[in-house]
């Protein structure tokens, strides 16, 4: 018997640190973790012990003979790994944790969401390093509670790692506080020995097309935020009265937002999505979405396990046109040798099924459009259709290129998911063109190419919005370490002033911090309201209701 990683993977590595015979790949170590869509058993090696489903914080991995029906396409796909990834066995690396000269050192920490928790995880494991953690709404876990989608309630088990966090002595909210309006940046320097800021990437890439502004026009970032119930979204409305709804960007969160369009209302009714949003969803008239990438399939976006969960959706058939499934004529060689890369091997295989399976009659379906781009927006006081382009191989350019082969799509609702984009922190030097703030390992690095002394980075703000979960704990790590080892080489420039005056500075400006306790009253207030409706959670979607809550 041996164990398989499946759907949920975040790709946190908590795994790989506790598997006695280095048989989960790629590694932290390894190039490719950065980049990995999931991490993969190697069927081979596996000993059979176990240890790695107690440290799996979303509880993917399971035996290969426990595995659900629909986890069964898992175990090839762990297996295919392995067939062009030649690891060697043997005890995982072990990172000694350095010791640190005496004195307190004080952090603040701007953001709440995971590459925030994953440094100050590392950070807090030194008692006399004391952070203090904020964020402009009034619940942590930044895009593991706002974006991860309500039908991917494993995913959000990862919180539990958070909350652990949050409970050591030398660990302190400051929620419903505004970083830069609140509490400036110059004031945080004042009164800390660093700060890390991990605020995330806020905007979305816009298309640059016509038409795009128009209503019924939306990005993504919003409609998720909308449905997971974020303050600043709960009053958003959408026209759900077309039959069909097209989405740009054929990408993870794409295919999350199809699916919740899709489902039905009944269950995503068991889920934690906002009711308002639930409420909304019952009345949509859409029975179609079109997911258009302007690129192949072998470049699709999203990860093998998302296209696999695609399927699951009950009453929702997979639509796939076997024309759309052109390669190139190199990539279609390697692909027919089985000489790819075998992650793109898995998605030009998978894509091939469900264009041999096709329709089945269903009410509903998902359209899988590849080699095809929008060019244009369609309507006049609101959107009617999209205007797209087929794209097709050059191979003397080497690249995809447009044709002159043009059609329209009819829909009233047109969803852009082309990616998120940082955006400029006040008191740091920022990368306008990448969306990124300049550093080394998530040191800041100013214009004159020099370290900032104190100022860090880590998540999307330090490397643009891409990877997932598992992404960020790496990515919070590698800033934690940087952090940790400029405190042992004694390069921290000592406060000014002092962080305990902080909670007094936010009074006398009207501001009230919610700490701790009034997350902890807000989160059981959410969680009785789930159990009355036999839902994990009733999220409380406005910031007044949030903080009626917290002082309950």
């Amino acid at each position: 018997m041996t164990f398989v990683i499946t759907r949920p993977c975040c790709n946190d590595a908590s795994c790989v640190s506790v598997c006695p015979v280095n048989c989960i790949h790629p590694t932290p170590e390894e190039p490719e973790f950065r980049t990995a869509e999931m991490l993969y058993i190697d069927p081979e090696t596996c000993i059979d012990c176990g240890a790695c489903v107690d440290a799996c914080p979303v509880g993917a991995i399971f035996p290969d003979d426990e595995l659900a029906e629909e986890d069964e396409p898992y175990l090839r796909l762990n297996a295919d790994y392995y067939l062009d990834h030649e690891v060697d066995a043997g005890e995982p690396k072990l990172v000694r944790t350095p010791k640190l000269p005496a004195g307190d050192v004080h952090v603040a920490v701007v953001g709440a969401g995971p590459a925030a928790f994953y440094a100050t995880e590392e950070l807090v494991r030194h008692p006399s390093v004391h952070v203090d953690m904020f964020d402009r709404l009034p619940t942590p876990y930044g895009l593991v509670r706002a974006g991860v989608a309500p039908d991917h309630s494993a995913t959000k088990s990862v919180e539990r790692t958070f909350s652990s966090t949050a409970r050591k002595k030398n660990f302190q909210y400051y929620l419903g506080v505004t970083v830069g309006e609140d509490i400036t940046h110059d004031e945080l320097i004042e009164r800390y020995h660093a700060v890390v800021y991990a605020s995330g990437a806020s905007t979305d890439k816009r298309l640059g097309i016509d038409g795009e502004s128009l209503p019924g026009s939306v990005a993504a970032t919003d409609f998720v935020a909308w449905y997971n119930g974020h303050p600043d979204h709960a009053d958003d409305a959408f026209d759900f009265s077309s039959e069909r709804a097209v989405i740009v960007g054929n990408g993870n969160v794409a295919l999350d937002v199809a699916r919740i369009l899709l489902t039905d209302p009944d269950d995503l009714a068991s889920t934690d999505i906002a009711e308002h949003a639930l409420d909304a969803l019952r009345s949509s008239e859409v029975r179609e979405v079109v997911i258009l990438g302007r690129r192949s399939i072998a470049d699709g976006a999203y990860t093998n396990s998302e296209f696999l969960s695609m399927r699951l959706v009950d009453g929702v058939d997979v639509v796939i046109d076997a024309d759309d499934l052109e390669l190139g004529d190199e990539l279609a060689r390697q692909v027919s040798e089985g000489s790819v890369d075998s992650t793109i091997g898995s998605k030009v295989r998978l894509a091939r099924e469900y264009a041999d399976h096709g329709a089945q009659g269903a009410d509903k379906r998902f359209v899988f459009r590849y080699l095809t781009a929008p060019t244009e927006i369609l309507g006049e006081d609101r959107v009617t259709g999209v205007r797209v382009v087929r794209n097709m191989f050059d191979a003397d350019a080497g690249r995809i290129v447009p044709t002159e082969e043009t059609s329209d799509i009819a829909t009233g609702l047109v969803i852009r998911s082309i990616g998120y984009r940082g955006v400029a922190v006040d008191g740091l030097p920022f990368d306008d063109a990448a969306g990124v703030v300049p550093n080394d390992s998530g040191r800041v690095v100013g214009d004159d190419g020099v370290h900032v002394p104190g100022h860090y980075v880590a998540g999307w703000l330090k490397r643009g919005a891409s990877g997932g979960i598992g992404t960020n704990r790496f990515c919070g790590q590698e800033t934690a370490s940087s952090l940790i080892a400029d405190i042992v080489a004694g390069s921290l420039p000592a406060p000014t002033g002092s962080r305990d005056d902080v909670a007094g500075l936010l009074a006398s400006r009207g501001v009230e911090p919610i700490d701790g306790t009034g997350w902890a009253a807000i989160d059981k207030a959410e969680r009785d309201a789930g159990r009355a409706s036999g839902r994990p959670r009733g999220k409380i979607v406005t910031v007044d209701g949030l903080r009626a809550a917290a002082g309950g």
